[in-house]
């Protein structure tokens, strides 16, 4: 018997470099707002919150004045910057790169449109913290589709500029660049870049934990995934390790684990989301050690 931790989860660079900021932050004044869950991760929320953090919403911000809010990794929409600079806000911005990278394609495809008919579509999660700032950047003129299914809402006929959320699987977003295609040339019997532009926004160091999970999962007995209940990245990548291994669990905390799941041979698997802290991977790795096995 063994218990591992998947070296490729924990925090992604945005993630990551969004909780240092706000730790500094922290030890040097006591206090920091943040707008939005600066992770999707409940128990890391719960452990900054003793150490300061105070989550607030976009109505929050509307009527603080002069303190210091942290733009978390997943950015925001220009209505926000423009409260912040009437009500004397100090900010912390700590949007992904990746991220910022995104908004500004987005806003130049817009701005530079061929046609008024060209139709933006953002493969996404409608009103994600990501998408809200995305379709900011372009007075929310945009089409957002989550499945194969949102297809339907397109007009084929006119031209389609397709961009995606930068946490969502590579393979699906091609899968729907495809039929996206296929539909084009049906109805006009060839394709042209007035007819169709894509922009692959996807972030590879998330995306690229797709195959190691899937390595990952078959080299274990059992997998125990660690992520957030509101983490979209979590869901996804749970869903990696259920479709190689069956014996895939998800949890939030190493008290959601039960005894049942294990069997004395097995060799165990411990990973993790984008929003999952490294520190929480250990602490389900001693639970399994301490509380399951001694009695197994």
């Amino acid at each position: 018997m063994n218990i591992s931790i998947d070296t490729h989860s924990g925090y992604c660079f945005g993630v990551d470099y969004a909780i240092q900021l706000a730790e500094d932050e922290l030890e040097r004044v006591g206090l920091l707002y943040c707008l939005g869950d600066i992770v999707h991760n409940d128990v890391e929320i719960d452990r900054l919150h003793k150490k300061g953090l105070r989550i607030i919403s976009h109505n929050d911000l509307e009527n603080l004045q002069n303190a210091t809010v942290l733009i978390r990794a997943h950015g925001e929409p220009p209505e926000t910057y423009k409260i912040a600079m009437e009500n004397n806000i100090n900010l912390i911005d700590a949007s992904c790169p990746v991220v910022l990278k995104l908004q500004n394609r987005l806003k130049n495809s817009y701005n530079q449109k061929k046609s008024p008919d060209s139709q933006i579509v953002i493969y996404g999660k409608e009103n994600h913290a990501e998408i809200i700032g995305l379709t900011g950047q372009i007075h929310n003129d945009a089409i957002i589709i989550s499945d194969k299914k949102d297809l339907e809402r397109l007009n084929f006929s006119h031209p389609i500029i397709l961009f995606s959320q930068t946490t969502k699987p590579t393979e699906k977003f091609y899968e729907i660049k495809e039929i996206i295609e296929r539909k084009i040339v049906a109805i006009k019997g060839s394709i042209t870049e007035d007819d169709f532009q894509f922009n692959d926004s996807i972030c590879r160091q998330v995306s690229n934990r797709e195959p190691q999970l899937k390595k990952f999962s078959t080299e274990n007995d059992i997998i125990i995934f660690v992520a957030g209940k509101k983490s979209s990245n979590g869901k996804v990548l749970y869903d990696v390790c259920l479709s190689q291994n069956k014996r895939s669990y998800f949890i939030e905390k190493e008290q959601d684990i039960q005894q049942d799941w294990f069997q004395k041979e097995d060799n165990i698997g411990i990973c993790g989301a984008t929003s999952t802290p490294t520190w929480l991977m250990e602490n389900v790795k001693a639970y399994i050690w301490n509380a399951i096995y001694p009695d197994l």
